[in-house]
């Protein structure tokens, strides 16, 4: 087997994208990756079951992803052994040199392993996110005055449909949710405030994912922090902690497909707002899938009514530019869509627009 460029141009990408993202450690081992596939090195192997596929099928399929992934998890799995001896660490910089010597031991001791997790997609559950979700949630108990029944489809371990139970610090500006909250979520904030006094009551909560992560089981835990980038301490300490809410909470997610779950949860009710939501979900989907949801998602509109009002809160890519994340909120009665906010892919900043941007 030899490299094909569309390999070597989305192991780049990402390596950039890491880069950018504050992962200065996973860019570097990426860029080892990369070399180490060009010369048709062991690593080479590991990407057999994507061989020949194009550059934008490679990082749809987050490949390059899949495999920072098991290196972590063998980190977590083995912390006395050579590859977690080279990984950042609190009291240490990681060294991408090291590392990748001992990653390339372990992919030609142990491939099979490194291959199998590889085998399944990569499933993260950005805390953070819930920073950008947070105004979205505040502006519809604002224009409805009623108690909220959330629903959330693709929502991995769960963990953001605690959102009104973790501290949030917007920016230098305000503080939202209880100071005793054992999460605190901080994000950058840019424009006017969301309305930060509505009242907020969530009545019913529920969620649904193909394949749930199931938070009482110690292998699905790790496998969920080897997603995390190594060298980013405050995002595992959030993960930690957010996962011992949820645990302490019971928090549940149901496995089931994201278009027969939302047509059977989520339909509106009187006396409450009903509020589908998720983040960075929407782009995962197969086509037919996203035709299928858009149309149950229409239908529980067109069964809104002032009474019993439905809402579409999403954290996706602006459907006209991928390269931007943003906030939208489609309410009904009405179904008028606004763009709340351009954010950050893991909600480190908000640039929030409010009622101000519309969108057809």
């Amino acid at each position: 087997m030899t490299a094909w460029p569309d390999l070597i141009r989305s192991l780049d990408i990402q390596a950039a994208a890491c880069a950018a993202l504050g992962s200065p450690f996973s860019a570097a081992l990426l860029a080892k990756v990369s070399a180490d596939a060009a010369a048709g090195g062991g690593a080479l192997g590991l990407f057999a079951p994507w061989a020949g596929a194009g550059t934008r099928t490679l990082l749809e399929s987050a490949v390059a992803l899949r495999l920072l992934g098991a290196l972590h998890d063998e980190v977590l799995a083995r912390p006395d052994g050579a590859l977690a001896a080279a990984y950042p660490a609190q009291e240490r910089a990681g060294e991408a040199d090291a590392a990748w010597r001992a990653a390339s031991a372990s992919i030609d001791a142990d491939g099979p392993r490194i291959a199998a997790f590889m085998a399944h997609e990569p499933q993260t559950n950005e805390v953070r996110r819930s920073a950008c979700l947070l105004p979205g949630f505040l502006t519809v108990a604002a224009e409805t005055g009623l108690p909220l029944r959330c629903f959330e489809v693709g929502a991995s371990a769960g963990l953001n449909q605690l959102w009104d139970r973790y501290r949030y610090r917007l920016g230098e500006a305000a503080t939202w949710g209880a100071a005793d909250s054992p999460v605190e979520i901080p994000a950058e904030w840019r424009g006017p405030l969301p309305p930060l006094e509505a009242p907020i009551e969530v009545i019913a909560r529920g969620a649904c994912d193909r394949k749930p992560v199931d938070l009482t089981d110690a292998a699905a835990r790790r496998r969920l922090r080897a997603y995390v980038w190594p060298d980013q301490f405050d995002r595992l300490e959030r993960l930690d902690a957010a996962v011992a809410m949820a645990l302490a909470a019971g928090t549940r997610v149901e496995a089931e497909d994201a278009v027969s779950w939302a047509r059977r949860r989520a339909a509106p009710e009187a006396g409450a707002v009903t509020v589908l939501y998720h983040s960075v979900f929407w782009q995962y989907m197969p086509a037919e899938s996203q035709t299928a949801l858009a149309a149950v998602i229409a239908a529980h509109g067109a069964a809104a009514r002032a009474e019993a009002p439905f809402a579409w809160l999403r954290m996706e890519p602006d459907p006209d530019n991928s390269a931007v994340m943003q906030t939208r909120l489609t309410l009904w009665p009405g179904g008028e869509t606004r763009a709340l906010a351009a954010v950050h892919p893991r909600g480190a900043w908000v640039e929030w627009a409010g009622n101000d941007r519309r969108t057809p």
